[in-house]
């Protein structure tokens, strides 16, 4: 049984109807890539472009989609080993800040995956879903009667092949676990390798799971262990997850438009108490 108790009051929290955002690779509160934490990260991952020098008579195109793939992919692999996934609840915390304390939830740390792609000059949006409480009780056996019958999930796309402030046309838009879970690099042994999709169990979290599968919010052919117990999901095939999705609230320019639209999924006072908590909690 989850509970309504926590979810912030006074909200209404529908699809926004109107023209869909083109994104934008600005800074805002929360995807704050200018500070010097970020910027710093940054240049630790190198370049949105290849290791070599570019030839001088073919210089190399800062918006070629498969090097920004390339380098989202650094970006990834670099958080999901030095941001440890923890239950934090403060999805506006600002970037630079989650890589100061050196820990995330999945919300922030895809945030800093945001970050990093709009310092390169790759667009980003994101989609609100609002995804069922109980697609959490395997993390949270005990306290399934506190555990919030919605949460409010920022789902980020890229705008690969398109140089910041251009125009849409001729780019495309990727969600993020077509950008980790589809399009990585080896990705047919990678699976054979692995193997299943994504059961919300044991250590592995929603932000490692992207680096091996797809993670799917509208009913792929093949299901994924974590949405029917009874399923077996194929190597290498999208992870459906769409039977917990109770609402998909449209794209928005930023999470930070997205959060200050329809709130967080706990409310001020819950998250108050809860982060000293869970905000240290591992994600085991």
């Amino acid at each position: 049984m989850t509970s309504s108790l926590l979810r912030p009051r006074g909200r209404t929290r529908t699809v926004s109807v109107g023209v869909v955002p083109e994104g934008s690779t600005a800074p805002t509160r929360i995807l704050d890539w200018r500070d010097p934490r970020v910027t710093a990260l940054v240049r630790e991952l190198g370049a949105a472009g290849p290791a070599e020098p570019a030839d001088p008579a073919d210089p190399a195109d800062p918006a070629d989609p498969v090097r920004q793939i390339e380098a989202l992919h650094r970006a990834h692999a670099w958080i999901a080993t030095a941001v440890r996934p923890v239950y934090s609840v403060q999805d506006e915390r600002p970037v630079s800040e989650v890589l100061r304390r050196g820990r995330g939830s999945c919300s922030q740390r895809l945030a800093v995956l945001e970050a990093v792609a709009r310092a390169y000059g790759v667009p980003t949006r994101v989609r609100g879903l609002l995804v069922d409480g109980t697609f959490w009780y395997p993390r949270f056996p005990r306290l399934r009667r506190i555990v919030p019958d919605q949460v409010l999930l920022a789902w980020p796309e890229f705008r690969l092949g398109s140089p910041a402030g251009a125009g849409a046309s001729g780019a495309s838009w990727l969600t993020v676990s077509q950008l980790l879970g589809g399009m990585r690099p080896g990705a047919g042994e990678q699976d054979g390798a692995q193997g299943g999709g994504f059961t919300n169990a044991g250590s592995e979290t929603l932000f490692e799971a992207l680096s091996r599968t797809a993670i799917d919010w509208d009913a792929a052919p093949a299901a994924c262990p974590g949405a029917d117990p009874g399923a077996t999901a194929r190597a290498g095939s999208a992870c459906d997850l769409s039977a917990y999705v109770l609402s998909d609230l449209g794209h928005h320019d930023s999470r930070d438009e997205l959060f200050a639209r329809h709130g967080q999924t706990l409310c001020g006072l819950a998250r108050l108490v809860a982060e000293p908590v869970l905000g240290r909690r591992g994600a085991a």
